[in-house]
């Protein structure tokens, strides 16, 4: 069963006229139990101001395809290292934090909506160069 970790820009999406078609049909393959999600803490701080309805759909998931991970230090390093490479600027740190948990909990797949920071061929480069760049030594 792939991973799948899920930015906050997602659950978003689920009610979003642009993004609501293959959002819902993602949320039904994970309620179908078809992917594991990797729910990180910072993805349910970032969701407290969000509506009542994009919470109510995080909290719908059902436990058995939920695995939580914690913002952990390595993960906090790994997303400095981002901001240092300038891979996106100092303003999208919580982007960098999420990228650098589903990195390090082997994500199979990073879902997003946000085509700026995250869903971005440059960024992605970016952010596989540091990650290549830490893994090696280079």
């Amino acid at each position: 069963m792939n991973r799948l970790y899920l930015d906050t820009s997602v659950y978003g999406g689920y009610f979003d006229e642009e993004f609501e078609l293959w959002t819902k049909i993602l949320f039904s393959k994970i309620n179908n139990q078809e992917y594991k999600i990797l729910y990180s803490r910072l993805t349910d701080i970032e969701l407290m101001p969000a509506p009542e309805s994009v919470k109510r759909l995080a909290n719908s998931l059902p436990e058995s395809v939920i695995e939580f991970i914690d913002i952990s230090d390595e993960a906090i390093n790994l997303a400095e290292q981002y901001l240092k490479e300038n891979v996106v600027g100092k303003t999208s740190r919580a982007d960098c934090i999420h990228i650098a948990l589903a990195t390090l909990s082997n994500a199979d797949i990073l879902v997003s909506w946000n085509f700026k920071h995250i869903v971005n061929v440059n960024r992605i480069r970016g952010y596989n160069a540091v990650n290549y760049k830490l893994a090696t030594g280079y």
